[in-house]
């Protein structure tokens, strides 16, 4: 018997992690690892004591045809990778690698495209974390250094910066 690696083998705890999401659309699960031990998880869901999307049986951004990706604001959860950054100290996720699975509900398949948002690189950035590994197929992933999101500075896309 083939032992699963390593990589694979905290993606499927992300994927396990991913199970208990409450979002009708896409379920997230995350897990920071740090020198070979698990620290913190997290799954997307409506924040502690608010009832989420599952609970009430509607999606705000469903119901108004929001594309993925778009308006945030309007969706009721926390991302996973959020919810796991806010459940360790930053102490113990400094230099860590944080590994993240994404699924269609409706189909149950993965999301090959499966990356954090502009919000949620943020948080990882301030956090320490290192590393950032995206599950694309069942065996496959990418690994993004998170120094690359330090210097590809996403929020300037766009801007056109000129020197007073």
């Amino acid at each position: 018997m083939e032992r699963k690696d390593k990589t694979n083998y905290y993606l499927d705890i992300a994927d396990a992690v991913r199970s208990r999401s409450t979002c009708l659309r896409r379920q997230y699960g995350a897990i920071i690892v740090t020198n070979d031990e698990i620290v913190a998880t997290g799954y997307n869901g409506a924040p502690r004591g608010r009832k989420n999307c599952n609970d009430i049986n509607m999606c705000a951004r469903e119901i108004l045809n929001i594309p993925s990706g778009e308006r945030y604001e309007l969706c009721r959860s926390v991302h996973a990778e959020a919810n796991a950054i806010i459940s360790a100290a930053r102490n113990q996720i400094l230099g860590g690698t944080l590994y993240l699975v994404g699924r269609e509900v409706s189909t149950g398949e993965l999301l090959p495209t499966t990356t954090p948002c502009s919000m949620c690189r943020r948080m990882i950035i301030n956090a320490g974390i290192k590393e950032v590994v995206c599950r694309i197929s069942e065996t496959e992933y990418l690994v993004t250094n998170v120094r690359d999101w330090i210097y590809d500075d996403d929020s300037l896309k766009g801007l056109e910066i000129t020197k007073l």
